[in-house]
């Protein structure tokens, strides 16, 4: 697969690292060439480094690795090399007080999507912090991360599940665009909660089985135990 990344950051980093590992064709784009070179040089194997546009029209798949706010106005200079491509975007609108930025409005990747309505934005790898995605493979007590994922194009979601898989972690199916904005909510939450608190943010929910409650048989076995 041809992987355009638009920046030369941590995130770009981590998970470029694993595709060029897996053999897809990696383009590094940023404003600064030079780091787009370094970037590339540490990377080896296929990546080459060049200008964001450069990256964006090699691109089969587009990495927006890049921080809310800037994000939008690279898009939208971008939008007709972007036209028709997958766009990945992995940004958290995470502000002062582990506060959404976007309250109230389009989720940040919703906003790509309108600064480049042409483009197949999918919302993923949003909930981690880039060490997690340097690890080979993030596999958690014997069990590989899990990565939500969501979009509105079918072939946009295959790619997609099939880069997740390639940096070691399992896809879930997160919906469409319009449910991006939960996600960026979740890693607000987390992150204030990680940060913040100190708290163990996974033990919030309860094992899949008492997701909606316990079982018939488990609610009249406690009845019973109470009469």
């Amino acid at each position: 697969m041809r992987i355009g990344v638009l920046g030369t950051g941590n995130m770009a980093d981590a998970l470029a690292t694993h595709w060029v590992r897996a053999g897809h064709d990696v383009v590094v784009g940023g404003r600064d060439v030079q780091k787009a070179e370094r970037l590339a040089t540490r990377l080896g194997g296929s990546a080459k480094p060049a200008s964001l546009r450069a990256a964006a029209e090699f691109g089969q798949v587009v990495l927006a690795a890049l921080p809310f706010g800037a994000g939008t106005s690279v898009v939208r200079e971008l939008r007709a090399p972007l036209d028709g491509k997958v766009l990945i975007d992995c940004s958290n609108p995470v502000g002062p007080g582990f506060l959404l930025q976007t309250q109230g409005g389009l989720s940040a990747a919703q906003q790509l999507a309108a600064a480049a309505p042409g483009t197949h934005v999918v919302k993923a790898f949003n909930l981690c912090h880039e060490d997690v995605w340097r690890m080979n493979p993030p596999i958690f007590d014997e069990r590989p991360l899990a990565v939500p994922v969501c979009g509105d194009d079918a072939t946009a979601l295959t790619l997609v599940r099939q880069l997740v898989r390639h940096v070691g972690c399992e896809p879930v199916a997160g919906g469409g665009l319009e449910r991006a904005g939960l996600l960026e909510a979740t890693a607000a939450l987390f992150i204030g909660l990680w940060v913040a608190e100190g708290a163990d943010a996974q033990a919030i929910a309860p094992p899949l089985a008492y997701a909606a409650g316990p079982k018939q048989e488990e609610s009249e076995e406690t009845a019973r135990a109470f009469r």
